[in-house]
């Protein structure tokens, strides 16, 4: 494969995963949106349509966290694979810059040699111009004075040849030099293009090499913005359950997590896995404050509606008051006490009333660990559901 091939093939797939990453970014922002305006709305009024009490908005914030994740593992995973065609292209541009390197510097020796050559050539030239001045003034004395000034026949003819010999030999020489210069120039030629081609193909892979750190740079910006998004839900989640823990705090009767896990004859099959992983049978998740509730309502024989996504603990009031069931504030055995207080309220069941103005409460999940615990708390302003 050329430069050329590499470079439209390593673009062309560039071009793929930055459609794919700018689709999952916009998918993305959408959920980050639409789960911001949920938090809006939780924080801004008691009523809540559509949700499974108030750790369903965490596990919303929770599951956009995790579905970040993917994506930054994606992304990551995208980072590895810029990385490794920058570094495969830089190594391409390594090895065409050493061979640039190396035919510079033939490109070099050729022309120094091209230089000693012409020297050389000049200096036979010389050579040969003072043999043929010699032949000359040599041709302007007459045979006999030639003759005469030999001291035979045979130093004559001596002479004769070897003035002809070092003409030709002269004459040979040049041509060889000649033509070892013209081999000389040819293959200079032949290097320089050389030269020029390798400079315009480390100039693709730079080109091709700048796009990938490109790429590899607005990937970062993204698992950078995807992490800060993480951060805030994260902070959110943090700062929601703080505010509601708060809010419960009057019911608590203990630290966080001083309870039993189970509780309360709430059913193992719902107890004792982890907190929201199943929807119970008035669809409401499993180990809430609603989930228990509506269980020792239906335990009881009387009739709990299918509130299913409708589980804050703040809506029961209004939905009971909409289907007809009695609520005040005069506490009975076996009712719902219902605490308004905080983004999504809180559910217990009342086991029994004392004659003090207190009760005695079961519930879970009031410091919203999922765990069972007891209390006996004062009426307050607490609703109380007659199912």
């Amino acid at each position: 494969m050329t430069a050329h091939d590499i470079i439209r093939v390593s673009v062309s797939k560039n071009k793929q995963l930055m459609t794919k990453s700018l689709n999952l970014t916009s998918d993305y922002k959408l959920r980050g949106l639409l789960v911001v305006a949920a938090i809006a709305v939780v924080l801004g009024g008691t009523h809540l349509a559509h949700a499974d009490q108030f750790d369903d908005q965490i596990n919303a914030l929770k599951a956009q966290n995790a579905s970040t994740l993917g994506v930054l593992n994606g992304l990551e995973s995208q980072a590895s694979s810029y990385q490794g065609q920058i570094d495969a292209l830089q190594a391409q541009i390594d090895a065409v810059q050493a061979q640039l390197n190396a035919n510079l510097a033939q490109q070099d020796s050729l022309q120094q040699q091209i230089v000693a050559d012409q020297q050389q050539i000049d200096l036979k030239k010389q050579q040969l111009g003072a043999t043929i001045k010699s032949m000359y003034i040599d041709g302007q004395t007459s045979t006999i004075e030639q003759l005469a000034s030999s001291k035979d026949l045979s130093d004559y003819v001596d002479k004769e040849e070897f003035h002809t010999a070092v003409q030709n030999q002269l004459d040979a020489k040049i041509k060889d030099i000649a033509n070892l210069q013209s081999q000389l120039q040819k293959k200079k030629v032949e290097v320089d293009q050389l030269v020029t081609d390798e400079k315009t193909q480390n100039d693709q892979l730079g080109s091709a090499q700048s796009q990938q750190n490109q790429l590899l740079a607005f990937n970062e910006g993204q698992q950078s913005a995807y992490n800060a998004q993480i951060s805030a839900n994260s902070s959110q989640i943090a700062k929601l359950r703080a505010a509601q823990i708060a809010a419960n705090a009057r019911f608590s009767g203990g630290a966080v997590g001083s309870g039993p896990t189970c509780g309360g004859g709430y059913p193992a099959k719902w107890c004792e896995i982890p907190q929201d992983s199943v929807i119970d049978d008035w669809g409401m998740y499993n180990r809430e404050c609603v989930s228990y509730t509506a269980f020792r309502v239906a335990e009881s024989g009387r009739n709990m509606p299918y509130w299913g996504g409708r589980g804050n603990a703040n809506q029961w009031v209004s939905d009971a008051q909409s289907a007809g069931i009695p609520v005040d504030h005069n506490p009975q055995a076996g009712d719902v006490a219902i605490s308004l207080a905080g983004a999504f309220g809180h559910a217990m069941y009342v086991e029994s009333v004392n004659g003090n103005g207190t009760i005695n409460i079961s519930q879970y999940n009031v410091n919203l660990d999922g765990r069972y615990s007891t209390n006996t708390i004062s009426v307050g302003n607490l609703y109380f559901i007659h199912f």
